[in-house]
C-alpha cells in the first residue's frame, strides 16, 4: 500500500529540514532535499508502525481485524 504525505522542507544554513504536516512526530534533515525526502519519509513510516502496534496491543482475541483502503 503507498500512500501520500505533505513534505514541507526548508532550507537552514548547510541543513535542509522538513517536517509532514499530517504526522507532527514525523521530521527529517539533509544535505540536499533529497537527502531530507528521504529521511522524511523513513521517520513517517517509524512513526506510522509504531502507532500501529501500539493500538493493536492488548486487543482482545474476538476483535475483528480487517483492511481498509483509502483512495
Amino acid at each position: 500500500m503507498q500512500n501520500e504525505f505533505t513534505a514541507v522542507i526548508e532550507q537552514d544554513g548547510e541543513w535542509f529540514v522538513g517536517f509532514c504536516p499530517e504526522i507532527p512526530e514525523a521530521n527529517g534533515q539533509g544535505h540536499s532535499i533529497e537527502e531530507c525526502r528521504e529521511n522524511l519519509s523513513q521517520a513517517i513510516a517509524l512513526v506510522l508502525q509504531d502507532r500501529r502496534e501500539d493500538a493493536l496491543r492488548g486487543l482482545p482475541p474476538e476483535a475483528i481485524r480487517d483492511v481498509v483502503r483509502v483512495a
